[in-house]
C-alpha cells in the first residue's frame, strides 16, 4: 500500500512540477490544425471512394 501511495505523490509532483503544458493560445492552434487536417484527409477519401466505385460500376457494367 505504501508503494501505491509513493506512486501517486511522485505521479502528481511530476505532473505539477515538470510538465510543461501548452498555453491555450498554442492548444487551440494545434486544435485548429488537427481539424483542417481531418477534413482533407476526410475529402481525399471521399473521392478516391467515389473514383473506386465509378470504376468498378464501370467494370462490371452495373448503372446505379
Amino acid at each position: 500500500m505504501n508503494n501505491i501511495s509513493l506512486y501517486l505523490k511522485e505521479s502528481y509532483n511530476e505532473l505539477i512540477n515538470k510538465v510543461s503544458w501548452p498555453s491555450l493560445t498554442e492548444l487551440l492552434g494545434a486544435t485548429k490544425i488537427v481539424i483542417i487536417a481531418s477534413i482533407i484527409f476526410t475529402l481525399i477519401v471521399l473521392i478516391i471512394d467515389l473514383i473506386s466505385k465509378s470504376s468498378t460500376n464501370l467494370f462490371y457494367g452495373i448503372n446505379v
